[in-house]
């Protein structure tokens, strides 16, 4: 594992440790989860990660267009499983870092509906918040997220990397 890789797992590990802290601490982030179109109940708790399932990567397309990406997990378990997907925007090792202004992410609905998602920014990584995005599929379930991203400052760079968060 690279020493980038390791940092950037303890920096988010240490965002979710206080995003969890402050999903404690009022109504406004006890705000309603989205809902996915594959079967899984909502899970609300505070605990940080155990560890991550990381999906394909790919470049950023910074084409001013709308591209799809779809994370997908299926829980191969025998009991419930909580998880939460997530995508990340890696930045380039040398700069410059992608700002939250720099791409629009948006989540599918179960009504099929796209949502805006904001952006956090840690490191020179973007990501989806994961204590919004928790999810407990049933044994045997998929869960499936797919996101719309469209890059909205021409010569921003980076890389899309969805992951799932696997949770104790």
């Amino acid at each position: 594992m690279s020493s980038r890789s390791t940092r950037l797992r303890f920096a988010l590990v240490a965002l979710a440790v206080a995003v969890a802290g402050l999903a404690a601490a009022g109504p406004a982030a006890a705000a309603a989860p989205r809902t996915t179109a594959q079967p899984a109940t909502v899970a609300r708790t505070a605990a940080i990660p155990v560890d991550f399932v990381d999906l394909t990567t790919s470049p950023l397309p910074a084409d001013a267009k709308g591209h799809k990406v779809t994370v997908t997990y299926r829980n191969d378990s025998a009991a419930p499983l909580t998880v939460a997907p997530q995508l990340l925007v890696e930045s380039p090792h040398a700069g410059p870092f992608p700002a939250p202004s720099d791409l629009t992410v948006e989540c599918r609905t179960a009504a099929g509906c796209w949502e805006p998602v904001e952006l956090g920014t840690r490191t020179g990584t973007l990501f989806t918040d994961l204590s919004t995005a928790q999810r407990t599929p049933a044994p045997g379930a998929t869960l499936t997220e797919t996101y719309h991203v469209t890059v909205t400052t021409p010569g921003a760079q980076g890389t899309l990397h969805p992951r799932v968060a696997l949770y104790a």
